[in-house]
């Protein structure tokens, strides 16, 4: 499940309420600090978030728009690009080939159900 922490972390950007992650320090030494990448964009999305030092507390609330950094890591590009869908105003997400590395047909699909996504 720790790969899938990246865009758990965005539906609980937008639920009610608090979600709490613990037992994830392993996102601290993948592609990058996943738990600190995730604690900075969220933060930047207007989202309320505390950095734990195995996991994230996050406040579900309304994403605005933002730029998000993917710090090169394809799971972060992908779940910011999520989070752009749902946020209010305009997002734009840097460093998004790293993509490919998992998968290259991520930009078709989101232009395929209608996301404005370059």
């Amino acid at each position: 499940l720790i790969d899938e922490i990246p865009i758990l972390s965005v539906a609980a950007a937008v639920a009610g309420g608090k979600t709490t992650i613990r037992g994830a320090e392993e996102l601290r030494i993948k592609e990058t600090d996943r738990i600190r990448a995730l604690a900075t964009e969220l933060t930047r999305f207007g989202i309320g978030i505390k950095e734990l030092k195995d996991g994230l507390e996050i406040l579900g609330g309304k994403p605005t728009g933002s730029l998000g950094r993917s710090y090169g890591d394809h799971r972060m590009a992908m779940s910011l690009a999520v989070l752009g869908t749902v946020a209010q105003g305009k997002t734009e997400i840097e460093d998004t080939g790293c993509i490919a590395t998992s998968f290259p047909n991520f930009v078709p699909l989101m232009r395929q159900i209608g996301v404005g996504i370059g």
